[in-house]
């Protein structure tokens, strides 16, 4: 690496000159400046440099996973960016406790100067959702409607482009329906792990059935129960039923990709499933991060506006509320604890496939 022969300045190469001569207040065009307003500015901000550095971890993610077949060294280094995320995230998550110092008054001191303007507006989060395989048609009905409606046509249309690509979710989804070790050789996990399932419910209601201290309304209850599970474990095997559950949206990851995703889950000790691992859980935890953010965003909405209409238009709190429970993309690897056996009821690998799994030196 050649050395810098020009000297570089701090303030130059931050553009401080840029960066803090960024905050207009709108207040003062009607009055007297509304002190927290620079706050507010300050802190939407910041939300929109780290969107912006989110962007740039998820663009380099997205263009790994893009690829036919992802080695281990390039899986490395998405660990390595998706971590950087969530630490991002947990960051932003804090920062909605600085916005929290203005009172409900202090924020009326300046809210109606900044109308039609919003959170809606902002094209990076917008981005954001979308490259992580946030669908239109998946979102709520209000957004659904006017997802586009303030947005100039330059933003529009490269939103609309953006939706048409494949997602984070679309990439993985694909990544993990390409794993190998579901059959190999004469070994099916499938027909393995459907074994194992088979054995434990006919264990549960057997305890059931012979539990003298449960009535009989109590057990025919018990058993319904198992009988619910016992049909939510066959889907996954049922290729026509699955894509009935996915049709119907209650599951989004194909049938290969669940089955994988539940594989390396079960069996995340195995060397090779290490970074996988990885990547499913902190798909997970972005996904929950975002939730948190969602969640956090809507009480400080209702601190400061209580049941009043937001200043995009929509019903502010409720809406926001509605998005945190309906804005998920990866909720198949939150529900996939359904699947999970307990680690004395699995199967044990045939020793070709635990070799298969692990890092091991050839002998002659």
């Amino acid at each position: 690496m050649p050395k810098n022969i020009v000297p570089v300045y701090y303030g130059d190469y931050l553009k401080l000159d840029q960066l803090l001569s960024a905050q207009e207040p709108h207040s003062p065009r009607y009055g007297d400046e509304a002190h927290d307003e620079t706050l507010f500015i300050i802190v939407h901000q910041v939300y929109e440099l780290w969107f912006k550095q989110v962007l740039h971890e998820l663009r380099s993610v997205h263009d790994i996973f893009n690829a036919q077949h992802v080695a281990d060294n390039a899986l490395i280094t998405v660990v390595h960016r998706l971590q950087r995320i969530l630490t991002i995230q947990e960051l932003m998550n804090q920062q909605v406790g600085v916005i929290e110092t203005m009172t409900p008054q202090e924020f009326l001191s300046f809210r109606d100067y900044l109308v039609p303007a919003s959170g809606f507006q902002s094209i990076q989060f917008k981005e954001l959702e979308i490259r992580l395989g946030l669908t239109r048609a998946r979102r709520v009905a209000f957004d659904q409607s006017s997802f586009y409606n303030r947005l100039n046509d330059a933003d529009r249309e490269y939103l609309e482009m953006l939706e048409q690509q494949p997602s984070l979710f679309d990439r993985v989804d694909a990544w993990l329906a390409r794993m190998p070790f579901l059959e190999f050789e004469d070994f099916s996990f499938w027909q393995m792990y459907r074994d194992a399932v088979e054995r434990m419910l006919d264990q549960e209601a057997e305890i059931v059935t012979s539990n003298n201290t449960l009535t009989d309304k109590e057990k025919t209850t018990e058993l319904e129960g198992i009988a619910a599970t016992r049909e939510r474990f066959e889907a996954l095997f049922d290729e026509q039923r699955y894509e009935a559950l996915r049709a119907a949206g209650e599951v989004r990851l194909s049938q290969k990709a669940m089955l994988s995703a539940l594989f390396i889950s079960l069996y995340r000790e195995e060397p090779v499933f290490n970074l996988p691992f990885q990547v499913i859980t902190q798909c997970t935890e972005m996904d929950e991060k975002f939730t948190i953010w969602r969640y956090k965003h809507a009480m400080m909405v209702q601190r400061m506006l209580g049941s009043k209409i937001g200043t995009g238009g929509s019903s502010g709190h409720d809406y926001l509320k509605k998005t945190t429970e309906s804005n998920r993309i990866f909720n198949d690897f939150f529900a996939m604890a359904t699947y999970l056996l307990p680690k004395s009821e699995l199967p044990v690998l045939p020793e070709r496939v635990k070799k298969a799994l692990g890092f091991w030196l050839r002998t002659e």
